[in-house]
């Protein structure tokens, strides 16, 4: 039986993995952790250094803010608690960092996306960016969502840089007008990302390549948190078999 904590338990993809681990046979979920705490059939206390004093688990998982997650890393991996971070915002730097202050046999497993459609198209645009001169992100997520670019559409363009060889040509930020600076997205290792927020959306990614007459469009949809639960229960079952730094669903799918 794995025994499981949720930092974050109270929040809209906490909530979510709070019932996914309750329906797990193999697990158990010992309590969460929540400066927000609400009334619930599980103990919920405000830090993770709380929790460590009062109950003992073997995986922390953690969907909270960008502001918060590095210092719930910093209590939880010296402690010897595998982490599953959902939470968005870490630089590679500072995961290999955090992942250093780890004692041996602990791990961190950090995901820029859990839904196994996610990751192939993540794929699938690397496979695809050696052949198109250009390519271009756009991401869409609800209202409330605390980053922008998605770590989705960040790990994407990287992918996309890294498996292409070359910078595209296509007209940059050089072309914005005076008043409209970003109208061509960020660049992320000159790829442009876009990112779109309204209270419409879940989750979506469009990865836009074009070549000489031709485009090629690979788009995910997630219209429910639900499509994250069987990645963030592989995670949990996985990371307890690795150490150190671990970054991407499909090192497990």
């Amino acid at each position: 039986m794995i025994k499981v904590a949720v930092s974050g338990c109270c929040g809209r993809m906490g909530s979510a993995v709070v019932n996914a681990v309750q329906s797990a046979d193999d697990m158990e979920l010992v309590c969460g952790i929540d400066p927000f705490r609400k009334e619930a059939d599980f103990p919920i206390y405000p830090s993770v250094a709380e929790a460590l004093d009062a109950a003992s688990f073997d995986v922390m998982v953690d969907f909270t803010q960008p502001a918060v997650v590095e210092a719930n890393l910093r209590a939880a991996l010296p402690a010897g608690v595998d982490c599953v971070v959902g939470t968005t915002g870490l630089s590679q730097e500072k995961l290999e960092e955090l992942a250093g202050r780890a004692p041996a046999g602990t791990a961190i497993f950090y995901a820029p996306n859990f839904t196994t459609g996610a990751v192939l198209m993540m794929q699938f645009a690397k496979a695809a960016a050696p052949y198109f001169p250009e390519a271009e992100v756009i991401e869409f997520h609800h209202a409330r969502k605390k980053d922008a670019p998605s770590g989705t559409a960040v790990n994407t363009a990287r992918m996309i840089s890294a498996a292409r060889g070359f910078e595209s040509s296509a007209p940059g930020k050089e072309t914005e007008l005076p008043g409209a600076e970003g109208a061509r997205g960020a660049l992320v290792d000159g790829v442009p990302v876009h990112s779109v927020r309204s209270m419409g959306f879940v989750a979506k990614q469009e990865v836009i390549f074009g070549s000489m007459g031709q485009t090629l469009t690979i788009t995910h949809d997630s219209w429910d948190r639900e499509s994250y639960m069987p990645g963030v229960l592989l995670g949990i079952r996985s990371v307890g078999e690795r150490e150190g730094l671990i970054v991407g669903l499909e090192n497990f799918m």
